[in-house]
């Protein structure tokens, strides 16, 4: 059975990331007893990497890389963002244990719509936090092996996610 649209498919890979010329690191590594499981064709994954997969049947190797355009997009200016350190007040103290430079912080935008950013920068009245995803800018490499594909069940369809072994309903 080959990958195609409504299939399950399994799939163990590691994936490097690196920025123009700096070296790859390692982001993310799945194994055969913990393996990625999703329906192709669902729209949830990148384009590239479903394109990349389409066709291949269990046993099939993978090597393949992704350019920023067509992975996290490229950085935007417009998602870096000084918010007033007040903001981050906790009882009318500036949250000093978890605004720290470097971490990830779940912020609420104007919308109530919730953001995850880094701080970037704490000034003496405000903080530099960049909303761009972690991996914007960033070439990806994926290499690995088909583990598994097999049909989707309707209930797995409607559902848009896996269900069973690596999937959400066990």
């Amino acid at each position: 059975m080959t990958i195609n649209t409504n299939k399950v498919v399994t799939v163990n890979y590691h994936l490097s990331s690196h920025i123009k010329d700096d070296s790859p690191e390692l982001v993310e590594q799945t194994t055969k007893e913990n393996p990625f499981v999703f329906i192709f064709g669902s729209g949830q994954l990148l384009p590239d990497f479903e394109k990349n997969l389409i066709d291949k049947k269990v046993g099939d190797k993978f090597d393949f890389k992704v350019i920023p355009e067509n992975g996290y997009g490229i950085s935007d200016e417009e998602m870096i963002a000084k918010i007033p350190k007040d903001a981050f007040n906790v009882d009318g103290k500036f949250d000093e244990e978890r605004v720290k430079e470097g971490e990830e912080l779940m912020m609420n935008d104007v919308d109530g719509n919730q953001l995850m950013g880094f701080v970037q920068e704490i000034g003496d009245d405000y903080v530099v936090m960049d909303f761009n995803h972690p991996l914007a800018d960033h070439n990806l490499h994926f290499v690995g092996e088909v583990l598994d594909v097999r049909e989707a069940t309707s209930e797995e369809l409607e559902h848009g996610h896996v269900h069973g072994p690596g999937g959400h309903h066990h």
